[in-house]
């Protein structure tokens, strides 16, 4: 059966840089800032997948990963690094991959094909490792069904570099820390800091790791 991941804590019990790339979880938490929900907790599609935006395409199911499709919808995976789009992921994202082959994606089953288009299934899955050999299948084994909760949850983190003193993120890292970690990271201190934070790991910063795990 596939677990839900419906929280922190279950997105922390995934292993994100262990079993599951690293990358899944920028791809994720960029996923959830950019679709919008209506007042009934609706997702809302908000970028063409049959345009490619994103590195998107549809998904056919061939290998039964995911349920039969009722009539009406359609699934799509989103998150394809190399793909040429007019709407391209965000630099942290794609510059989290560069040593994860390209494996993480995002699927979404969309219902509707006019203006208005909702989603109402979310899925985070990875390609297999290129030595097994499995061409562009998905693993079960690291696919998760992924809850409206944990959308709303990861849009109120902003992994933006001027928005980085969110109430969550203060009460764990220090105005020096942080400083720090943008001197060090770079444009990719939104990428530290979320590793920081949704795993809690020990990162290395001038000699001194931060946020040990508890």
């Amino acid at each position: 059966m596939m677990s839900s991941l419906n929280s922190i804590t279950d997105l922390r019990s995934v292993g994100f840089g262990q079993s599951v790339p690293e990358y899944s979880l920028c791809l994720l938490h960029w996923f959830a800032t950019t679709v919008d929900f209506d007042n009934n907790n609706i997702i809302l599609l908000t970028f063409d997948p049959n345009r490619g935006d994103y590195g998107s395409h549809r998904y056919r199911n061939d290998e039964q990963l995911l349920d039969p499709l009722p009539r009406g919808y359609r699934y799509y995976t989103v998150g394809n690094i190399y793909q040429d789009a007019s709407l391209e992921l965000p630099d942290y994202v794609v510059e989290s991959d560069i040593e994860e082959s390209n494996r993480a994606r995002i699927i979404i089953r969309v219902r509707g094909r006019n203006a208005v288009r909702t989603i109402d299934q979310v899925y985070i899955t990875q390609h297999y490792e290129p030595y097994e050999a499995r061409g562009t299948e998905y693993d079960p084994q690291h696919t998760y069904r992924v809850t409206t909760c944990l959308l709303r949850v990861l849009r109120k983190f902003s992994l933006h570099l001027n928005n980085i003193n969110s109430l969550a993120l203060r009460n764990r890292v220090h105005d020096s820390q942080l400083s720090e970690i943008r001197n060090m990271w770079g444009d990719l201190a939104c990428k530290g800091i979320c590793y920081m934070f949704f795993n809690k790991k020990n990162v290395l910063i001038n000699n001194k790791y931060y946020m040990k795990t508890q």
